[in-house]
């Protein structure tokens, strides 16, 4: 596992320090994005500045991608493997569950095209759903 997150690393460019290796691991291992907080509980005895440093470099060589959520915590996800170049191309539909309180990518779901009007110049795009997950729907219906 660990040559699989090390090749992971190379290909975006990043040295693989034993902190960006444990945390990369750890996001492979999510099915929701997570936040700082959420990061610094899985690592307690780890620097803060060092976790928040981490998911920088990750985000800056598009490995993740960040999610407001409106949750009031910034939440982080992996990104697809053809996001490379300088600019996300992975955009798709965050789904934030009210019930369990989770955001999820939902990658199979893009992004409607936006055409903006002349010398508007777009920085940024994000689609946000909110509603109850799946999971949370089933545990609802029993």
């Amino acid at each position: 596992m660990n040559k699989e997150l090390e090749a992971i690393l190379a290909r975006r460019q990043i040295k693989p320090t034993a902190m960006r290796l444990l945390v990369l691991e750890f996001l492979t291992s999510q099915t929701a994005a997570i936040s700082l907080p959420d990061l610094e509980q899985e690592f307690q005895y780890s620097d803060r500045t060092t976790l928040y440093r981490t998911l920088k470099t990750f985000e800056e060589k598009l490995l993740i991608h960040s999610i407001n959520d409106g949750s009031g915590s910034i939440k982080y996800a992996l990104c697809q493997e053809d996001c490379l170049g300088e600019h996300h191309t992975d955009l798709h539909l965050h789904f934030y569950c009210t019930e369990c309180k989770e955001t999820t990518c939902l990658p199979k779901t893009r992004v409607p095209q936006v055409y903006l009007p002349e010398h508007f110049k777009l920085a940024e795009l994000n689609l946000m759903a909110k509603g109850v997950c799946g999971s949370c729907a089933l545990q609802d219906c029993n």
